[in-house]
């Protein structure tokens, strides 16, 4: 396997079939350190399923998933967080009744194995209190820590998942349709945001708005029945007549 010594992720020959049906057919898939890549492809084309695959929510039939060297394709969804791989869901998962900011320290307490229930109040939860609000800070959303999840607008609640998903001290972060469900005046947040994450973090950006994976992609992975068409930088894609007839003849920008 002829991989770039730069690669964080590297993909091989992933595939998965659920019974006669192949959702994922002989993926290749590399991540530099700090890439920025967006995946698009029309419904059905198996983006979640890959995503499902990546993360151990799915296990594949046959391929190989390596980050930095170790072979994570039979590993458990823990530890593939454990081995920097995290992900943000397309619904999100979170404890809408309990305060933002003890959303982010929950999963830091856990990234660092401690039993949250039993530190609360304690000097440790404190600390993974502190270190939360930073997260939401790098979300700009620092002034609602103390507000409960479901008071806040979808927006803000979308990068609430993010700032989890940085909780866990990523390497590879994998954004599962961070705009889904926006409305357009609150669209903006989400552009901010994404601009605003850590350079050295790949980030694999699974979205259906093709004005925020254009803005924030380097590169763009066009995935159809469950194969990669292409891969390449956004004016290629969005000028390859390939690419926009898997759109049904429309532009896909």
């Amino acid at each position: 396997m002829n991989v770039a010594a730069d690669n964080i992720l590297t993909v091989r020959g992933l595939c998965k079939n659920f019974g006669a049906l192949a959702v994922t057919q002989q993926v290749d898939l590399d991540l530099a350190r700090g890439a920025r890549i967006g995946l698009i492809g029309p419904n059905g084309a198996g983006k979640t399923t890959l995503v499902n695959l990546l993360t151990g929510m799915l296990s594949s039939d046959a391929g190989t998933i390596v980050i930095d060297g170790h072979h994570i394709e039979k590993a458990k969804p823990e530890t593939r967080v454990r081995h920097g791989l995290v992900r943000t869901h397309q619904i999100n998962t979170l404890l809408m009744e309990t305060s933002v900011r003890d959303n982010v320290a929950i999963a830091v307490a856990e990234r660092q194995n401690y039993a949250w229930r039993m530190l609360r109040y304690g000097p440790q939860w404190r600390a993974c209190l502190d270190e939360a609000q930073h997260y939401l800070e790098e979300m700009r959303i620092g002034h609602a820590g103390d507000r409960r999840v479901s008071e806040l607008p979808y927006g803000e609640q979308r990068l609430l998942e993010i700032a989890i998903g940085l909780s866990l001290k990523p390497r590879i972060l994998l954004l599962d349709e961070p705009g889904a469900g926006i409305p357009s005046t609150e669209a903006h947040i989400i552009h901010e945001a994404l601009e605003s994450l850590p350079p050295d973090i790949a980030i694999l950006l699974i979205e259906h708005d093709m004005d925020l994976v254009f803005k924030f992609a380097r590169e763009i992975v066009v995935l159809v029945l469950g194969r990669v068409l292409t891969r390449d930088v956004p004016a290629n894609i969005s000028s390859n007549a390939e690419v926009r007839s898997v759109y049904l003849g429309r532009s896909v920008v």
